[in-house]
């Protein structure tokens, strides 16, 4: 038995959408029949990814890896300390950086940062495309000034230039890894802000070990930089052709994009189906 990870966006869906290739969806429904088990493996919150669930999958590891899930078994829950998110998005504002942070079940966002990413190119980012169609259509995203006090596991950061995250640096980077899209953005610097607790392979190797299973034999599909300890963690790291650059350069191996059947054409070539 293999335990199979996939990341969402840009990897088992164009970035932003819900609704995987048909070929994806036989794919992963052929492996679980062959005995394999699949998970998703996502920065997204337990409100963004949920809409995926209706595909059958078998468990995920969600907001970055601070929130894992296995057979409806919740095995890691890590918010942020009560308070803190408050002093981040302050420093983060004071340097004009804008903010979106991430609950479990919501997600909100500075109200002017719609009209930021409009000015802003970049369509090979595929988190940068995930936000701004996030925005665009309202997908669980409120405005900030309705943030409630829940409990908070990411903070994603756009900005003009890399100076404006100086300071954040200095007061949280012990702390918090500052995951940086390396893709091409046009006017935008864009990643988040993940607690050094956890990661994704950290949370890949809490679901081996709950089932018992060699992280040798687990596999791991991704496409951008929070992908990355995923990939290092796995027993195969796949990454998608639309991809980073320097996750390519890691990884095991390079499949088609997610809009040229990537998944189902890796998973024949691996033998998970």
């Amino acid at each position: 038995m293999k335990l199979i990870f996939l990341d969402i966006d840009g990897t088992l869906t164009e970035p932003g959408t819900n609704v995987p290739p048909e070929s994806a969806v036989r794919a992963i429904r052929a492996a679980q029949t062959a005995g394999n088990m699949v998970f998703l493996c996502t920065g997204r919150n337990y409100a963004m990814l949920s809409p995926l669930l209706e595909y059958g999958f078998d468990g995920f590891v969600g907001s970055a890896g601070g929130y894992v899930v296995c057979g409806g078994k919740v095995l890691y829950d890590h918010p942020m300390p009560h308070g803190l998110s408050d002093e981040i998005l302050h420093i983060l504002h004071e340097s004009g950086v804008h903010c979106t942070v991430e609950a479990r079940d919501a997600s909100y966002s500075d109200e002017d940062i719609v009209d930021f990413l409009a000015g802003v190119s970049g369509d090979g980012n595929s988190e940068l495309v995930r936000w701004r169609r996030a925005l665009e259509e309202n997908l669980h995203i409120r405005p900030m000034h309705e943030y409630d006090g829940a409990p908070l596991y990411k903070v994603i950061f756009m900005c003009r230039e890399a100076g404006q995250l100086a300071a954040a640096r200095a007061a949280y980077e012990k702390d918090f890894n500052f995951v940086v899209q390396d893709a091409f953005s046009k006017g935008c610097v864009n990643g988040e802000m993940i607690n050094r607790a956890f990661d994704k392979g950290r949370g890949v190797r809490m679901i081996a070990d709950e089932l018992g299973v060699s992280i040798e034999d687990t596999v791991g599909f991704g496409d951008s930089m929070n992908d990355w300890e995923m990939i290092e963690t796995v027993g195969v790291g796949v990454c998608m052709a639309n991809g980073s650059p320097a996750l390519q350069e890691r990884s095991d191996m390079v499949c088609p994009a997610v809009s040229e059947d990537g998944l189902a054409r890796a998973f024949e070539q691996l033998k998970l189906i």
